[in-house]
């Protein structure tokens, strides 16, 4: 099912994604060599804490009885996603490290009233989700990572640029994968952006790569949708597996893989980011 947002959840989910990209403005700039990610996770804790939040991804179900351990996901160099703040690892000169973290916003009944939020009937804590993400370079990083780094934040501004009303998420999916094939990068297959507010994953599955026009997944994109587009890009070929934990994604071929997000709204006039 779509879940279209309201005027007025739209402006709830406004609010708490530009309180979500403040924390991880503050993260990313933590993000030095030699920091351990356990202390990254007890920031991000912090400071969902301090605004009126909750985590949306920590104990969130992998499947299989498997609940992600953390509030921050972590993932560096070859693991495309699902990288986890915990347990510990330590930060070296020349990772790219992929910083990504969800919130349900507000969750406090004083923030409600404060805001005049409408409450989320979907959530026990009546707050409305949304997801961001960017991927940093640490020390001295090699010049294909800066490049991969660059490439994939374009692809994601070119994806936006694309979104919407009348557009199809197909539109989406060739502005992302023609830049990144463009400079012989490989287009992750088997993870997708997604619907977000309601839930922290809703439908529609917002591809990164180019279905079959007529598919009934390629939806025409509609004001009121509210989606979260996530370019992962592989610096070598497009295939991953999964890490021993049974939830990190890694690269198949070991490659570095880089990954950027933003939450945004779909309106009449076009697209609003909600994630800055």
């Amino acid at each position: 099912m779509i879940y279209l947002k309201t005027t007025e959840e739209i402006r709830i989910l406004k609010e708490g994604g530009r309180r979500l990209a403040a924390i991880l403005r503050q993260i990313a700039k933590a993000t030095k060599v030699g920091v351990r990610t356990a202390d990254l996770e007890i920031l991000a804790n912090k400071l969902i804490k301090e605004t009126g939040g909750y985590s949306a991804f920590k104990n969130y179900p992998m499947g299989g009885g498997i609940f992600f351990p953390s509030t921050l996901c972590v993932s560096i160099n070859n693991e495309v996603v699902h990288g986890a703040a915990l347990p510990n690892r330590i930060i070296k000169s020349g990772d790219i490290v992929d910083l990504d973290i969800g919130m349900e916003w507000p969750v406090t009944s004083d923030l409600r009233a404060k805001f005049k939020a409408p409450r989320n009937p979907h959530s026990q804590r009546g707050g409305f989700f949304t997801d961001t993400c960017l991927t940093v370079g640490v020390g001295k990083v090699s010049d294909e990572a800066k490049k991969l780094l660059k490439i994939t934040e374009r692809c994601l501004a070119l994806g936006i640029k694309a979104a919407k009303p009348g557009n199809t998420l197909n539109d989406i999916a060739r502005a992302v994968q023609g830049l990144a094939e463009k400079n012989g990068y490989g287009v992750v297959r088997d993870l997708v952006g997604h619907g977000v507010g309601y839930f922290p994953h809703e439908k529609p599955d917002v591809f990164n790569f180019e279905i079959r026009d007529n598919s009934p997944d390629n939806l025409v994109l509609k004001s009121g949708m509210v989606i979260a587009i996530e370019p992962m890009i592989n610096a070598g070929d497009w295939r991953v597996t999964v890490a021993d934990n049974d939830y990190t994604i890694l690269t198949e071929d070991d490659s570095l893989s880089a990954h950027f997000e933003h939450t945004l709204a779909i309106t009449e006039k076009g697209c609003e980011i909600l994630t800055k």
